[in-house]
C-alpha cells in the first residue's frame, strides 16, 4: 500500500490561504474561525499556527497576494496608446472592477483596529506603492497631462487615502466619509491631479455604502 505524501510547509500554507479566501468571501472573516479553515484543507489546528500566527496574518496576507496576482499598475504600466493621466484613471478603474479583492478588503476593515495590523498594512503601502504611484505620477506629469509640482507628495499620500476613509480607524458616518471623499476630490485637484470622473463618483459612493456598513458610526 503507498505511503500518502507529505505535505511541503508552502503547499499548506497555500491550501489554507485558498481556504481561507473562499471562506472570508462567502461566510465572512468575523463568521470565519480557524477550524473551518483548518476543516476545509483536512489539517489540525497545530498545522494552522506553524504555517500562520493568526487569522489576521492570514487576512493580511492574503491581501498581498491578490494585489500582486492583479497588480493595476503592471496591467496600464506599457500601455503605449494611453498618456500617463489615462493610466492612472485606467488603473483605479481595473482596481475598483475586482470585485473578490473589494470584497476580501471589505472584510479586513475590522482588523484595522489592531495597531500592529494597521502600521504593517501602512509600512507595506509605502513600500510598495509609493514607488510604483511616484513613477506613474512622474510620467503624467513628463508628458504634460498633469501639471503639478507634487509628485513625490503625491505618490506618498494616495496610498494612505483609503486609510482615512475607513471608520474602523477614524470613526464616521457615511455623510461624514462623503464630505471627507469631497475634501479628497478638491485636494487633489488643486494639486494637479484631476483624476476624478462620474465613474469614480459613482464608485465612491458604493465603497461608502460598504464601507459604513464595516464599522462606521451610528448617524
Amino acid at each position: 500500500m503507498a505511503r500518502p505524501v507529505k505535505k511541503t510547509p508552502e503547499q499548506w500554507k497555500k491550501e489554507i490561504l485558498d481556504a481561507a479566501q473562499q471562506l472570508f468571501i462567502s461566510k465572512g472573516y468575523e463568521e470565519t474561525s480557524i477550524s473551518d479553515i483548518m476543516d476545509r484543507v483536512g489539517g489540525a489546528k497545530g498545522m494552522f499556527y506553524r504555517c500562520f500566527q493568526s487569522k489576521e496574518e492570514v487576512m493580511y496576507t492574503l491581501g498581498n497576494q491578490m494585489f500582486f496576482e492583479n497588480n493595476p499598475f503592471e496591467a496600464v504600466k506599457n500601455r503605449s496608446d494611453l498618456n500617463g493621466l489615462q493610466k492612472i484613471k485606467s488603473l483605479l478603474a481595473l482596481n475598483q472592477s475586482d470585485e473578490k479583492r473589494n470584497h476580501l478588503n471589505m472584510e479586513a476593515v475590522p482588523i484595522l483596529k489592531d495597531p500592529h495590523i494597521l502600521a504593517a498594512a501602512v509600512e507595506q503601502n509605502r513600500r510598495v506603492l509609493t514607488p510604483l504611484w511616484l513613477e506613474l505620477l512622474e510620467e503624467a506629469n513628463n508628458d504634460g497631462s498633469i501639471k503639478t509640482e507634487y509628485t513625490k507628495e503625491l505618490s506618498e499620500l494616495l496610498p494612505l487615502i483609503n486609510f482615512w476613509l475607513m471608520p474602523s480607524i477614524f470613526p464616521a458616518t457615511s455623510e461624514e466619509l462623503q464630505h471627507k471623499y469631497h475634501f479628497i476630490m478638491k485636494i487633489l485637484d488643486y494639486m494637479g491631479l484631476p483624476i476624478f470622473d462620474d465613474e469614480m463618483i459613482s464608485f465612491t459612493e458604493k465603497f461608502i455604502t460598504d464601507i459604513s456598513e464595516k464599522g462606521g458610526k451610528k448617524s
